[in-house]
């Protein structure tokens, strides 16, 4: 029997991918997809990429008693939501909001949730009730530095310069997303204070106690859809062999994270749940390059990857897609 999902929030960019995933999950059957703005309109009307996929509608109601709720509301909306609305106790909840992400927020009315990042602590998410899925930027930053973390070798300052696809940003318009200034454009934005340093500095801390270093973030908005493409660099002693040894050994059993002896581009990770990851030494400082796409391994993609590692179903169930390369 599939299992019978709920989504809160269908009208973004995250929403209409998760939608497609799991249309295509032999697992799963959608239910219902609620949105205010949208009720008694078929899905596929807003997401058009869909038309000839489902004949879902938007609803303005919710059932209660699903197997698994997905949130795809703006941020701060989830925790409101959740406050004014009761689901069966048995129904498993996965956030993709930052409201529940950092130790401070993660519990509500007895709710705990766990940082959903399988590759820091898959067992906990396999037998988890509620679960936070992580930031688009905090999932490609943590990725790069999760094996320097584990072995406690993160003893210096971090610098990180990325860049994202407009669909980031969301649908919404604003100054900065509309097609006349992204379009043959490039900026920076929140320089050193974006949201995701957070729970990128929660991780670390979690993995190597005792770092009290500083995370230098740079993040740019790119004139392309989607992908993020971040470089990182820190002080390292070991050699170029050591490092790729640890991160191949630290990443053997990721489903999804990959370790390239050549260097990278966004194409190959645009519209799969992969991160790639390419290791360099200059003098005394190890870059790691790493590449996701926003919407999948950023967002939806991983939300999936965490609701089939609750249910014990193969990890990589209805994630097996092939990157936007040409």
């Amino acid at each position: 029997m599939n299992l019978e999902v709920g989504i809160i929030g269908g009208a973004g960019y995250t929403a209409g991918e998760l939608i497609r995933l799991l249309l295509n999950h032999p697992k799963t059957n959608i239910n219902f997809v609620y949105s205010t703005s949208n009720a008694g309109n078929k899905v596929y009307k807003v997401h058009q990429d869909l038309i000839g996929s489902t004949e879902i509608s938007f609803v303005d109601t919710i059932k209660t008693n699903i197997d698994v709720l997905f949130l795809c509301l703006g941020h701060g909306n989830s925790t409101k939501f959740l406050k004014e609305n009761s689901f069966s106790s048995d129904t498993k909840i996965i956030d993709l909001s930052n409201d529940f992400r950092l130790n401070a927020d993660k519990v509500l009315d007895e709710k705990e949730f766990v940082y959903g990042l399988p590759e820091l602590q898959k067992e906990q998410i396999k037998t988890a009730k509620y679960i936070a899925n992580p930031g688009c930027f905090a999932t490609a930053l943590q990725l790069a530095i999760l094996p320097l973390a584990a072995n406690n070798l993160l003893q210096h300052d971090v610098h990180i310069n990325a860049v994202t696809g407009a669909t980031g940003a969301g649908t919404s318009l604003s100054e900065t997303t509309h097609f006349t200034y992204r379009d043959n454009n490039f900026s920076h934005y929140k320089a050193f204070t974006h949201q995701h340093l957070g729970e990128i500095n929660q991780t670390v801390k979690q993995l190597q106690v005792g770092f009290n270093s500083e995370i230098n973030f740079m993040p740019n908005r790119g004139n392309f859809s989607r992908g993020i493409f971040a470089t990182t660099y820190t002080k390292f002693d070991g050699s170029l062999n050591d490092a790729k040894k640890m991160y191949q050994e630290y990443y053997k059993d990721a489903a999804f994270t990959f370790i390239s002896d050549d260097e990278i581009h966004m194409k190959q990770v645009v519209n799969t749940n992969k991160c790639i990851i390419h290791l360099a030494k200059h003098d005394n400082k190890l870059l790691i390059t790493s590449v996701i796409d926003n919407l999948l391994k950023g967002a939806s993609g991983q939300a999936i990857q965490n609701m089939n590692l609750m249910y014990n179903f193969e990890e990589t169930l209805g994630l097996n897609l092939k990157a936007n390369y040409f």
